[in-house]
């Protein structure tokens, strides 16, 4: 903290003004850095500019709507939301979040977004106590490394692989299976998990690996068509994943292609153009509200559009979720981040727009749905829930 901050709280100390803490360690009261007197800072952490913001803004909007809701009320404790830009790269976000715990002070975050980055950066908010919750970051791993400030809200990576292997099973009576995914931790996590329930029903399994950042799949498509899969699964994210369709389908591949919920939103589609992405297969452990969605839903769907001007994408009602526990712990009387944690640990469940949340003691969530979409027409459409859907 600098001098001049420093003096600064010091002035409201002795005026007697009451500024909340949201610092660290959660056992100092005085500091603006909380975000003002009569705030709560909390903070945003994810791909915000990169080439997979696509499924990480939506999130954020729903963030910021359930923050600007709520300041609306003119509450007596504010929530600040900041925003942290990581591109979901795992060195820019060690960083980026190393500044918001130190010198920003927040009190919770909700991110990172995206696995690899979460797995770097994760400790330095474990280190500063300052809790946190992922709207949409799978890898299974995550979960095992004893952190107590750590959440998500969805399914893990254990759950969603196995879920839209079984559908595909089920569904395309698949004997054999071509397995994909880069180098980054969610993709190699769902790739592996996909490749072990294939394996385990008796499904003949090939595998390759791409790089991040790759456009040219040629080695990888001349993979393909020598082994002649039944279908295609790739693990990893659209900015990979589009082109790898395009290219498949340039070369006369034809089987089922289907990926998971880093590829389940509408870049993956126009990055591979509708022709070729038509009939994808993909999976969310998440609720998109599009096609016949009603109820509170597609009421929170309508607000996002009137708020953001557009209709609301993968994870928007996690980000929104997420958003909400931060501020009933506030509203709760929680201003500090060990108090907010504390909160986070024994509230009862929330009632969510995405699902009931109830977390572990490991941080994750109790509710482990898996939901299959496909491209239809050059837009992503709603299938159902994996194990009822046909």
């Amino acid at each position: 903290m600098s001098r001049k901050r420093t003096l600064a709280a010091a002035a409201v100390l002795l005026t007697g003004g009451l500024v909340l803490s949201a610092c660290g360690g959660g056992g100092t009261t005085g500091s603006e850095a909380a975000g003002g007197a009569n705030t709560v800072k909390i903070g945003f952490a994810g791909d915000l500019t990169g080439k997979n913001s696509g499924i990480v803004i939506p999130g954020r909007n729903g963030a910021r709507l359930a923050i600007d809701e709520y300041d609306a009320t003119n509450p007596p404790v504010k929530v600040e939301l900041t925003e942290y830009d990581t591109q979901g790269d795992a060195s820019q976000a060690v960083p980026v979040l190393t500044k918001a715990v130190t010198e920003d002070k927040i009190a919770g975050l909700i991110g990172p977004a995206f696995s690899g980055e979460s797995k770097a950066a994760d400790p330095i908010l474990e280190q500063a106590k300052v809790p946190n919750i992922s709207q949409s970051a799978t890898n299974p791993g995550l979960a095992t490394h004893g952190w107590k400030y750590w959440h998500r809200i969805v399914a893990n990576d254990n759950d969603q692989g196995p879920a839209v292997a079984d559908y595909l099973i089920r569904t395309r009576n698949a004997k054999t299976a071509f397995v994909i995914n880069d180098d980054q931790e969610y993709s190699v996590g769902i790739a592996d998990a996909a490749a072990k329930e294939f394996a385990a029903k008796g499904v003949q399994v090939s595998r390759d690996k791409v790089v991040k950042g790759a456009s040219d799949f040629s080695s990888t498509v001349t993979k393909v068509k020598a082994a002649k899969p039944d279908l295609i699964f790739y693990g990893g994210y659209a900015a990979e994943s589009g082109p790898l369709t395009k290219q498949l389908r340039d070369s006369g591949v034809t089987a089922t292609f289907a990926s998971g919920d880093g590829s389940t939103d509408q870049t993956y589609i126009d990055a591979a153009g509708a022709s070729a992405a038509e009939g994808a297969i993909l999976s969310c452990p998440c609720v998109i509200p599009i096609g016949a969605q009603t109820g509170r839903l597609k009421e929170l769907a309508d607000k996002y559009k009137a708020k953001f001007g557009s209709d609301p994408e993968i994870y928007f009602s996690e980000g929104y979720d997420a958003a909400t526990l931060f501020i009933n712990a506030v509203k709760a009387g929680n201003t500090t981040p060990e108090k907010i944690n504390d909160y986070l640990a024994s509230a009862p469940p929330l009632d969510g727009y995405s699902k009931t949340i109830k977390f572990k003691p490991n941080g994750e969530v109790e509710a482990t749905d898996v939901f299959i979409y496909t491209s239809k027409a050059g837009k992503l459409a709603y299938l159902g829930k994996s194990t009822d859907v046909k």
